[in-house]
């Protein structure tokens, strides 16, 4: 079951950089400062920094929430996705993944044990 939007990703290829301007744009610090991934708690839902990404005008990458992984991708693929990044342990027990759509887009899904829906504004 899909449970919601949880966090958009902002591929930065010069992360000092990014981690400055987000931090003046939504006029709060980073919560979680790494050199491969910084993230803003905004509002109850997560704005990540990757380094690693390709920046465009398609704009960040949203991560729909899940309670388990594994079972959310097996039934997508059931339902006709196909495979896109694999199930990664991105640390704290944060675990992401994607399937593409049958039209070739890309769903995004995130298992954070950390989200707080309380937190939600």
């Amino acid at each position: 079951m899909i449970l919601g939007l949880r966090t958009a990703i902002v591929p930065t290829p010069d992360l000092a950089a990014g981690k400055a301007w987000y931090a003046q744009a939504f006029e709060t610090p980073p919560y979680f400062d790494e050199p491969f991934y910084v993230g803003f708690a905004i509002g109850g839902f997560e704005l990540g920094l990757i380094p690693d990404g390709e920046p465009g005008q398609q704009g960040p990458q949203p991560y729909w929430g899940v309670a388990d992984i594994e079972a959310e991708v097996a039934r997508l693929l059931g339902l006709g996705a196909k495979p896109g990044q694999p199930v990664t342990e991105v640390g704290g027990g944060i675990r992401v993944g994607s399937v593409l759509d049958p039209f070739g887009n890309a769903l995004h899904l995130i298992q954070n044990p950390h989200f707080d829906p309380a937190a939600v504004r």
